[in-house]
């Protein structure tokens, strides 16, 4: 178990694609960068785990379902991850992919948006967006599949600490990095394409916010990669990049300047440094002091569609179901 290394957040600035033939271009650079950031710090610092950006390889800009499998959906893992796989094993790191559109023979009506993170053994954890950015985003989440068999918020175990991922939209719902966390992760890797005018500089500066606030509500180190395209590349929103790494204590290790473009920063993860501090604190400790019996939400808010829906994905019944949950809010 390797206990202190470097992680380097890494983000990516490719048009978007509209067709899967567009997919190796992108995971060609990615694997330069990968190499040019390990080979390049190796004579300062120890790269082993390097995080992309949500949308890295496709974005959603097709309407419909039916659309995005046509156009750009893939299985996974498939051909591109293999390459990654062949990286880590080559260098011996770790690789949180970008996301991919992901289609999946056992749900034929649907497209997930998932990243997986890979090692010198191959993947180790699949994870399938949880809270889709709706009504945008038409992808299914787990929540919508009745009796889905994965656990929604894989933790993969690894020599370079317990490792969880939460996909851009996931961080501004406490309940699932929470759950990430209690699941046993000690570093939270966030896969993120976070548009202006949200992050990653003030006036609202959502980006820095919620890394931060998820670091000190959990315990745990954030390696944050975000979204550098320009508007240019994915109209109609422009993506301010600002990758970033926290530590446990909600400190800003390393971050990228806030704007478009490729950008790597790295900074040190120290397990040991947190593992410690989880052991000896007796206040600030949320995770120990969380009151869980007496958090109850009463009721359910947005529902998952019934069988009978036509389509529980189209844009329509998204805007039925938010109504819904907004009228039992009240």
């Amino acid at each position: 178990m390797e206990t202190r290394y470097y992680a380097a957040a890494c983000q990516t600035n490719f048009p978007c694609p509209q067709s899967r033939e567009e997919i190796g271009d992108r995971c060609q650079r990615m694997c330069d960068i990968i190499e040019q950031t390990i080979t390049g710090y190796e004579p300062f610092h120890d790269v082993r785990l390097l995080v992309f950006p949500e949308f890295a390889h496709a974005a959603p800009i097709y309407d419909t379902v039916d659309k995005l499998r046509e156009h750009l959906a893939l299985p996974v893992p498939n051909e591109f991850t293999e390459r990654y796989v062949q990286l880590c094993r080559q260098y011996g790191c770790y690789v949180q992919t970008g996301t991919f559109l992901e289609v999946d023979p056992d749900y034929p009506e649907v497209v997930f948006n998932t990243t997986v993170l890979l090692g010198p053994d191959g993947m180790l954890s699949k994870y399938r967006k949880v809270n889709p950015w709706i009504p945008w985003e038409i992808h299914a989440s787990p929540h919508d599949i009745k009796d889905y068999p994965a656990r929604p918020f894989p933790v993969a175990d690894t020599d370079i600490g317990k490792i969880g991922v939460g996909i851009c939209y996931d961080w501004l719902f406490p309940e699932s990095i929470r759950q990430i966390a209690f699941n046993g992760t000690e570093i939270i890797l966030r896969v993120s394409a976070y548009m202006d005018t949200w992050g990653a500089t003030p006036p609202m500066d959502w980006w820095t916010l919620f890394n931060r606030a998820r670091a000190v509500e959990n315990t745990v180190y954030v390696v944050a990669a975000n979204q550098g395209a320009s508007l240019r590349h994915y109209p109609p929103f422009s993506w301010p990049g600002g990758s970033m790494l926290v530590d446990f204590d909600g400190r800003i290790l390393a971050q990228a300047d806030p704007g478009p473009g490729e950008k790597v920063v790295i900074a040190p993860v120290d397990l040991g440094s947190l593992r410690a501090e989880r052991a000896r604190r007796l206040s600030h400790d949320m995770r120990a002091h969380l009151r869980s019996e007496i958090h109850t939400y009463g009721h359910q808010t947005y529902l998952q569609a019934s069988p009978a829906s036509a389509h529980p994905l189209h844009q329509a019944e998204i805007r039925k179901r938010i109504a819904a949950a907004k009228n039992t809010l009240g």
